[in-house]
């Protein structure tokens, strides 16, 4: 089994990346397999709603939103860390995000996602609730810890000082295992939920 995990951070060796990490040793023990991917720094334009991804199954910017298309779909979890910049993830990471789960057309349902938020005090839980409708919004079941996924620290480094913290993402990565694997059994006795045919509607008449 596989987890790619994202690092919405600019900084690749921040306390966004030490949260990732206490979990990467989690699913190391766990016999997971992962690859940390460095989004935060690159230069990630927004989507701009051209439509062309419905025709070729990926975005017409050919950038590592579409490098990372065939691992999110090979992917059995999927982790998404940001700091927090005014309550809200790195407009980099957003764009990023957007763009890949638009554009990639495969069925997401029952891949596990987990969100992980780094910040010097304040606007945690507002960032945690925004990265975790991407999930939610495509069958993708939640894995939670035992308080909101996140940790605390200004500089650098600070983060493993944050003891409960680091121990809210050893903890997450072991409820996430858990339920990657449960997923798995569960697909191999029941197979994947039954779906309709999916039916769009708006308020205009």
């Amino acid at each position: 089994m596989k987890v790619l995990m994202m690092n919405g951070s600019p900084h690749s060796n921040g306390n966004t990346f030490l949260a990732l990490s206490e979990m990467e040793k989690i699913f190391a023990q766990e016999g997971i397999e992962t690859e940390i991917v460095q989004v935060g720094n690159k230069a990630v334009r927004s989507c701009i709603a051209c439509g062309k991804c419905a025709a070729t199954g990926r975005c017409v910017f050919d950038d590592i939103v579409n490098e990372t298309a065939p691992k999110f779909e090979a992917c059995d979890g999927l982790v998404i860390g940001s700091p927090v910049y005014y309550a809200s993830a790195n407009a980099t990471l957003i764009a990023f995000l957007t763009r890949l789960f638009y554009s990639t057309h495969f069925d997401k349902t029952m891949k596990v996602g987990a969100s992980v938020v780094a910040a010097r005090r304040g606007g945690l839980s507002a960032t945690f609730d925004e990265l975790n409708k991407f999930f939610t919004i495509c069958g993708m079941p939640v894995a939670s810890s035992q308080y909101w996924n996140s940790v605390h620290g200004r500089e650098a480094g600070q983060a493993v000082q944050d003891e409960e913290g680091m121990q809210t993402m050893r903890t997450l990565a072991r409820n996430m295992t858990f339920l990657m694997k449960s997923i798995a059994l569960g697909k191999e006795t029941y197979g994947l939920p039954e779906k309709e045919k999916v039916v769009r509607t708006n308020f205009v008449k």
